[in-house]
């Protein structure tokens, strides 16, 4: 059995400086040497998971395979590495809370005092070490949410130190901080990094790596200057300028031996440079492509973060149909049919996007009725999906009250509804319809060409279905339900064959797109926009 060794990524000074790039990229590297990975997320917030909330306050939430509700990071991970995550590759405070909650109350601590220390510690590490006890990895990369200095991460980072003393050389910590431009007196300050170091060192953390996070280029000097100060090595500083696209990362880590520099703090020694061909492929095809493909993303939250996966999928299949992807936000709220002209007459594709509760619902609708009857390439995605088939029912088989039970409870053509397992469901959290469900897909369909198969698998996240009782009504009218769960009779895909391409699907197909194995439905999607 393999005993793997743990490279911990910390984060200081601000938020959102790109822990998880980090933690993607020095994957991809360790693996381009030939080694197994897996990497790990651990967000210090109470939610059991993040599937309750806004994606305003926290961006898409991610569903693996298995139907977890995760940090929106793990998509990252997976489309930096092409690894299959499941629930034990995220944990949050409330699901470690949780956990030890339940065990007090069956009485496992029988007469002790439950306390953060050693009982939340010990969990924490527990998770921790699980992915790494089945033996199946050389490297397990753990990235901790939040900011150093943050009160909800010091059980994380305690549980942290713990490990680190007690795995001695099989523990690494890359911390990464700011390095700010001061404008007014033209000056990068290297302060803020120190501090978030000495926080690290006050809490009895040494980083071993440090990644300097900049938009301006950092002289060797100063690199020097803030590993004399904060006790690391100086060629175990490296900087991570803003780059045209995340994907380039890896290659400048790599151009900084920061995976070498890893490996030697393991007593490794590096017996190759990592083989980055088919990445690099992927760069070069990116920077030479000149033509534009304009695509608009029919929503309701105005946030790149709230449609991060479906970006990322749109984007790699551009690029591998050598265009350069330029997406329009359009606030679904605002569209009508008096400006829908205005808004998506210019565009080469259209998506619905998905989402939950009624605001701005008709204005996905309008937007479907406009791509239908103007025959643009759209594709619907979940709630996208269902507003595509409510707007055919008004509009094609005259049921003028045709919606949503999710919007309207009472409505006498519920051409979507809840599904039959949901109903009686009272807890929000984690009780959807979630993770991979096989559909089975009909032959000569827009969608069986995209996959070039029959059979799929892909991630669901929804409670309301297709109404199956209405099915022969559509197809005898020209939308046909081309794919289905082969045990449930669920309709998970519709097109409409007469459309150029005009396709809406329930599950999510952006979260099976990785960079060098892109979602085929986005690929036919935009080589259908582009033609």
């Amino acid at each position: 059995m393999n005993k793997p060794k743990y490279i911990f990524v910390t984060g200081g000074v601000v938020s959102s400086l790109g822990k998880g790039i980090i933690a993607a990229s020095i994957g991809k590297l360790l693996q381009a040497r030939g080694y197994s990975i897996t990497i790990q997320k651990f967000d210090p917030y109470i939610n059991v998971d993040p599937g309750t909330l806004n994606p305003y306050e926290h961006g898409e939430c991610y569903v693996t395979s298995d139907g977890c509700e995760t940090d929106l990071d793990l998509g990252h991970y997976e489309r930096f590495t092409d690894i299959r995550t499941t629930a034990a590759n995220n944990v949050t405070s409330g699901k470690i809370y949780k956990t030890v909650i339940e065990r007090e109350r069956k009485g496992e601590y029988l007469g002790h005092t439950v306390q953060v220390v050693p009982h939340i510690t010990d969990e924490i590490k527990r998770m921790m070490l699980l992915l790494g006890s089945a033996g199946n990895f050389d490297f397990i990369i753990t990235e901790i949410g939040g900011t150093v200095g943050d009160i909800e991460g010091l059980p994380f980072l305690e549980a942290m130190r713990q490990l680190k003393w007690e795995l001695g050389q099989d523990a690494v910590c890359v911390h990464l901080t700011y390095v700010p431009y001061i404008a007014a007196a033209g000056e990068l300050k290297t302060k803020p990094s120190q501090h978030s170091v000495k926080e690290l060192q006050g809490l009895g953390l040494q980083p071993d790596v440090l990644v300097l996070r900049t938009e301006h280029e950092l002289g060797r000097g100063l690199l020097d200057k803030v590993g004399n100060f904060c006790n690391v090595e100086r060629d175990c500083v490296v900087q991570c300028v803003d780059l045209p696209s995340i994907y380039e990362v890896p290659v400048k880590m790599a151009e900084q031996n920061l995976d070498a520099v890893i490996l030697r703090k393991f007593g490794m020694t590096c017996v190759k440079s990592p083989e980055l061909g088919a990445w690099k492929d992927f760069l070069n095809r990116r920077k030479q492509a000149s033509k534009e493909v304009n695509i608009a993303l029919v929503g309701k939250y105005d946030l790149q973060d709230a449609y991060k996966s479906i970006l990322e999928s749109l984007s790699q299949a551009a690029i591998c149909n050598d265009h350069k992807l330029k997406t329009h936000f359009i606030q679904s709220e605002g569209l009508t049919q008096s400006n829908v002209e205005e808004f998506l007459s210019g565009m080469d594709g259209v998506v619905i996007c998905p989402g939950f509760g009624k605001r701005g619902i008709e204005g996905k609708i309008v937007a479907a009725e406009y791509c239908r009857t103007h025959d643009v390439p759209t594709l619907g995605i979940c709630l996208g999906m269902q507003m595509m088939v409510i707007e055919f029912a008004r509009n094609v088989l005259g049921l003028e009250d045709a919606n949503s039970t999710e919007m309207d409870p009472s409505t006498a053509n519920n051409v979507i509804d809840l599904m039959e397992e949901q109903k009686g469901v009272t807890y929000m959290g984690g009780t959807m319809r979630l993770g991979a469900y096989p559909c089975n897909l009909a032959v000569g369909s827009k969608a069986y060409e995209a996959y070039g198969r029959g059979c799929i698998e892909e991630r669901h996240r929804h409670r309301y279905e297709f109404s199956s009782r209405y099915r022969s009504r559509f197809e005898e009218a020209g939308m046909l339900c081309s794919g289905v769960n082969p045990n449930s009779g669920l309709v998970e895909i519709v097109e409409i064959p007469a459309c150029r391409w005009y396709v809406g699907v329930q599950f999510h197909p952006e979260y099976s797109g990785t960079v060098l194995n892109p979602n085929p439905l986005f690929l036919a999607f935009i080589n259908s926009a582009i033609h």
